[in-house]
């Protein structure tokens, strides 16, 4: 009996000090969430916007979607360009309007763009234009619609936005035909395109529709999703490509879900059957294991009452909140942070703001995060505490006849590792140049780093400060403009016939490398012993945007392709 009660009494020991332990461990979590908050950019000339937009082409200006059918162009500093556009045919009053555009991902070279809106008969339309002349201007007369979507009897729960995935394709989230409850099953039914998502292939039909399915599409029709009930905003981890759905709930809960890219096409959300986690009409449906539940859910109650779902933070200027999806509340203010538990579940935390009217949360090129209120009027930069594991008093950039020479100073180092150099000429994915051994010093050092390139344009810089335990955090970005007179490489650079040509110009190289727009290297040639022109497959290589770089004995060129 001793020895059972000794034995009973050391497991309750072991289970208080695991439970202690757990605690701490969530504790921690807990108090690590970065503390966000909005600056306004932009408060005035604007009239019901619901959408942030910028066009990767590399001119770093941001457009303002507006319900009212019209869309803004900015420049980087947010200062008014011109009215970009005003698309015809729409119907504007509740949730109708002009509800999303994207750029192509090949913007700026062949300048097409496409909007989603309600049209004048209330049913769902998706065009496209053509850009003008002007490049702040999109030229109206090159309207073509792609598609008309029946949206009977309701005109609430139109859905919706669109981006293009990593693939190439558009992808388009659509409600479920509005009114309560779904009556018609639509978001269940895979003849019907409501409550869905949606994918198109936009690159392979030169004439009406404009566009054809992809072979992917698990129903032979454009539906790759389904099972949503409104999926107002959504997007994709431009790091991943992993879908983030805010999905708007009956009248008990509101819903984030998670979609890894790896997926195949056919996850079923599982509305009507289910709203959140919980049955709310299990006529005809299949068995639980059929749905695919959200990672997060909050009660519908007044003031909460529509999830917006959000985008995952992968800019450089907040390290601490890399990796985080952000959502909110459109009525509450409420604002939802979702991150890995790295054992494969989430951890949400919430904030209040003293912003209401949240439409969309939206992306500069180079990542930066940006929020839009619907009833403020407003434009607001998303910001969060960000120390870093050192003091930095400068970081800079400097062009030289040598390439770009990179200084930066400390103040204060302690457990510091290393400086590791990236670099990016897209604002989405960095790519590792080398790195400096840290001096540790108490009252700061010096430091510097000679980046060998050629190239004409853009280039941005971080700093990836790694500790001796190996944790990191990111600098601010840095900028440099180069303006080498640099011949094209690849000729031409949208390939589509599965053969990339690349011109040596009789200079010798080591090797050719070509990057994702997540910065994996998905090929790499050994080129030392050839010159003049050299022909490289890729053809099975998905659709998509990539970098290609040719390296040299003490000069790197870069140039950037689409692969259709």
């Amino acid at each position: 009996m001793c020895n059972a009660k000794t034995n009973t009494r050391q497991s309750r020991v072991a289970s208080y000090l695991i439970i202690f332990f757990l605690l701490i461990i969530f504790t921690n979590k807990s108090a690590a969430q970065p503390v966000i908050a909005l600056t306004p950019v932009i408060t005035t000339g604007l009239s019901l916007p619901i959408q942030f937009v910028n066009a990767a082409d590399g001119s770093n200006r941001i457009f303002i979607v507006q319900q009212g059918a019209t869309i803004r162009a900015y420049d980087a500093a947010f200062n008014f360009l011109s009215v970009f556009l005003t698309v015809s045919n729409v119907n504007v009053g509740g949730e109708r309007g002009l509800l999303s555009m994207v750029f192509h991902p090949d913007y700026a070279n062949n300048g097409l763009l496409y909007v989603y809106y309600t049209n004048t008969a209330g049913d769902l339309e998706l065009a496209r234009y053509h850009v003008s002349s002007d490049p702040n201007i999109a030229d109206a007369a090159t309207k073509v619609v792609l598609i008309i979507i029946p949206h009977p009897t309701n005109s609430n729960h139109n859905g919706g936005e669109l981006h293009f995935g990593n693939d190439g394709y558009l992808y388009l989230s659509t409600g479920d035909g509005g009114g309560a409850g779904d009556v018609p099953n639509n978001a269940q039914n895979t003849s019907v395109l409501l409550g869905k998502i949606l994918r198109f292939n936009v690159n392979a039909s030169a004439v009406a529709p404009y566009y054809t399915i992809p072979a992917g599409n698990p129903y032979s029709n454009e539906i790759y999703d389904l099972g949503l009930r409104n999926p107002f905003r959504w997007s994709f981890d431009r790091l991943t490509n992993d879908m983030w759905i805010g999905d708007v709930g009956q009248d008990a809960y509101e819903e984030i879900n998670y979609r890894a890219a790896g997926s195949t096409g056919g996850i079923n959300y599982g509305w009507r059957c289910y709203e959140g986690n919980t049955a709310y009409n299990l006529t005809g449906c299949g068995l639980s294991s059929n749905y695919i539940f959200p990672v997060y859910t909050y009660p519908t109650q007044n003031p909460a009452a529509s999830v917006i779902g959000g985008i995952v933070y992968r800019g450089s200027t907040y390290p601490i909140l890399q990796g985080y999806n952000i959502s909110a509340d459109f009525f509450s203010g409420t604002l939802y942070k979702t991150v890995s538990d790295g054992s494969g579940g989430w951890i949400t935390s919430t904030q209040m703001l003293s912003t209401t009217g949240i439409a969309d949360f939206g992306e500069t090129e180079n990542g930066e995060a940006y929020a839009v209120s619907l009833t403020g009027n407003s434009v607001y930069r998303i910001s969060a505490s960000s120390p870093l594991p050192v003091t930095l008093i400068t970081f800079n950039a400097k062009s030289n006849n040598s390439g770009v020479k990179l200084n930066w100073q400390t103040a204060l180092e302690e457990n510091i590792r290393q400086f590791e150099i990236e670099y990016s000429i897209d604002g989405i994915s960095f790519i590792y140049l080398g790195n400096v051994p840290a001096k540790n010093a108490a009252t700061g050092s010096v430091y510097s780093f000679l980046h060998a390139i050629v190239y004409d344009g853009e280039i941005l810089y971080r700093l990836k400060i790694t500790d001796n335990d190996g944790s990191f955090k990111y600098s601010d970005i840095v900028r440099v403009v180069l303006n080498d007179n640099v011949k094209n490489m690849i000729t031409p650079s949208v390939i589509s016939n599965g053969v990339m040509n690349v011109n040596l110009y009789n200079r010798k190289y080591k090797s050719l490398q070509l990057i994702s727009m997540n910065g994996t290297m998905v090929l790499k040639k050994d080129i030392a012993a050839q010159s003049g022109n050299i022909k490289v497959p890729v053809s099975n290589l998905a659709a998509g945007i990539y970098m290609v770089r040719l390296i040299g004995s003490s000069t790197t060129i870069i140039q950037k392709i689409f692969i259709q």
